[in-house]
């Protein structure tokens, strides 16, 4: 086995030598080297693998469409010829792809056909997965089946990403550099993710709300954790369910960093919303633990019972807990079956009495970081594995309906019409031009319905929901207030009435500036070009907003960042690098507090 590859002998080859030692990286395009070698040295290999993506992202439609068209088909005729470069014959080995049954090999190949005859070029898919190590045939032509709906100009995006994803495996090989913290908690997501609830769990769906079967199982899981693998001092699950580990310091009594996210899910949920940040939070202890290391300060880091609001409606009530905000009356809220929520904590053995006394004292915390999949397609489309969040927006929830008159469709002239559904169509566009008027804002129409509509009947009646969140309360509010005027002008051209009644408001919470130069400057020292970026999602760290100061890390997202869908995954390199972020981060506190 020859030597691993080192950033030594790149930073110091000849563009030659380069291009050389890093052959068959990208499929039969050494232009990609050769165009990265310009911006030597490289301090991380995650600043190699990122000038390699910007030598593709730069270069030309032709040369970009020329990169896909290099790579073999799956089960494709170079395969069964033996014609495949090493590296692909290896990638091809490993999902098993040699191995097809013959009803397996002729479905591929019809999908191969389907998809050159649409797209004009190979499917191209990392088969070795997010961690590495092989998707299953079954997954693959799962993914086939899926991909070839996409939009023709999505899925070349598609193909150069999995392309990138490709490289980044076989560099990782050549360098010998295993993402051995990233695998720790991409396989403590996976087992994490046995516990589901029914009839979800019999689907292969993952499902887990809260103070369910499932729920308790995963809170148990995660205290076992801690306690047995990671070397925390205490572990305990508290009056609402979270799981709260502490790693002291130097001081039993110093400050702590606190840290996590929430281990609840949507119902079929994805296995990184949430989770990623309690995962990663406790790598960083794990090695600090297997290192007989003390900090100044000690760790919190906290799995928050419920976040999602899928069994009652009390979102963040884990994390508004430890700010003081829980409401006792949502204690006789009733889950879909008529359990009171009451109920369900004294049958999981939760001291209901307790909960007054989670409210954490701000002095004797220093802040909270939380670490989080990005739910979004951004950092997916900039072919960025790290992003930092500026504020994680205020929102506006509002529902309207708009009254006109109904009418036969067929005897009613145009211009003595009242149609509400009109006016409710003309009103969604406005909303699109102003969500689109202003950076960092963003306004949905999410719901629309004609009552009692029919095909034949002019609608009388139009509802609709209206979403506006931006970074700021000031932009949201200035967009709320304009979207009023505009329906207001709507309906008064065409004679009907309105009403737009709000539900919810909830403040921007923007990060620390302190806290996020911490994140920036971890992220630099991975290699990494910074990417700031607000947060249309909400989050645990918005409700400690409230008590601390916070700031947040997103991680890359694949298939095109979706979140709630259990499409949502990460890879074992993108987790590793959020890790290595988060400690970083940790040692820096460590040197300030020094």
């Amino acid at each position: 086995m020859s030597q691993p590859l080192t950033l030594q002998e790149l930073n110091t080859a000849t563009r030659e030598a380069f291009t050389a030692l890093l052959e068959g990286i990208y499929e039969h395009s050494p232009w990609i080297a050769a165009k990265a070698w310009e911006t030597r040295p490289f301090v991380s290999l995650a600043a190699l693998e990122q000038a390699l993506v910007r030598a593709v992202r730069e270069a030309e439609a032709a040369a970009q469409m020329a990169l896909i068209r290099a790579h073999p088909e799956l089960a494709g005729k170079a395969m069964v010829a033996k014609t495949l470069t090493a590296e692909s014959t290896q990638e091809q080995n490993r999902a098993g792809l040699t191995q097809c049954t013959p009803a397996e090999f002729e479905r591929i190949q019809q999908l191969n056909a389907a998809y050159n005859a649409r797209f004009g070029f190979p499917f191209i898919l990392a088969v070795r997965g997010p961690r590495g190590e092989g998707l299953s045939r079954q997954q693959i032509i799962a993914a086939f089946e899926r991909r070839l709906a996409h939009p023709a100009d999505f899925e070349f995006a598609e193909a150069l990403r999995n392309v990138h994803r490709i490289a980044q495996l076989r560099l990782a090989d050549r360098f010998d550099a295993q993402p051995v913290l990233g695998n720790a908690v991409w396989d403590w997501a996976e087992r994490l993710a046995v516990h589901s609830e029914p009839p979800y769990a019999e689907r292969g769906e993952l499902t887990v709300t809260y103070l369910s079967d499932a729920h308790r199982a995963a809170a148990q899981r995660l205290a076992h954790w801690m306690r047995a693998d990671c070397g925390f001092d205490a572990v305990e699950i508290d009056a609402v369910g979270n799981v709260v580990g502490v790693y002291h310091g130097t001081d039993r009594n110093a400050q702590r960093l606190l840290t996590g996210s929430h281990y609840d899910t949507v119902r079929n949920a994805g296995k990184y919303d949430g989770r990623l940040g309690i995962l990663v939070a406790m790598a960083c202890v794990r090695e600090l633990a297997r290192a007989g290391r003390r900090l100044p300060f000690g760790l919190e880091v906290i799995g928050f019972a419920e976040e999602e609001g899928q069994r009652y409606k009390a979102t963040f009530l884990g994390s508004g807990a430890l700010i003081g905000d829980f409401d006792p009356a949502w204690l006789e809220q009733r889950d879909a079956e008529g359990i009171t929520m009451r109920e369900a904590m004294e049958h999981a053995g939760l001291c209901i009495a307790d909960i007054p006394r989670l409210r954490r004292d701000a002095s004797r915390y220093l802040g909270f970081v939380e670490v989080h999949i990005e739910q979004g397609p951004v950092l997916n489309a900039l072919d960025l594995p790290l992003g930092i969040v500026t504020s994680i927006n205020g929102s506006a929830r509002l529902h309207g309906e708009i009254v006109g008159m109904a009418s036969h469709a067929g005897t009613t002239p145009m211009g003595q019409r009242r149609d509400a559904a009109a006016a409710a169509a003309e009103f969604v566009l406005a909303v699109e031009r102003r969500g689109a008027a202003a950076p960092e804002l963003v306004a949905t129409v999410g719901m629309l319905d004609v009552p009692s509509g029919s095909i034949n009947v002019v609608p009388g009646r139009c509802r609709f929901s209206l979403d506006v969140r931006a970074t700021t309360d000031a932009v949201r509010d200035a967009c709320v207030r304009d979207l009023r005027a505009e329906l207001e002008d709507i309906c008064a051209r065409r004679g009907l009435a309105h009403r737009l009644d709000e539900a919810m408001r909830v403040p921007a919470a923007p990060s620390a500036p302190a806290w996020q130069a911490r994140w920036e400057a971890a992220v630099q020292a991975l290699g990494l070009p910074i990417e700031r970026m607000p947060s249309g999602a909400g989050h645990d760290a918005m409700k400690l907003h409230a008590l601390l100061p916070q700031a947040m890390l997103f991680v890359r997202g694949e298939n095109a960042g979706i979140s709630h869908n259990p499409l949502e995954s990460s890879t074992s390199h993108d987790i590793e690098l959020a890790v290595r972020a988060l400690q970083h981060l940790i040692e820096q506190l460590a040197t300030e507090m020094a």
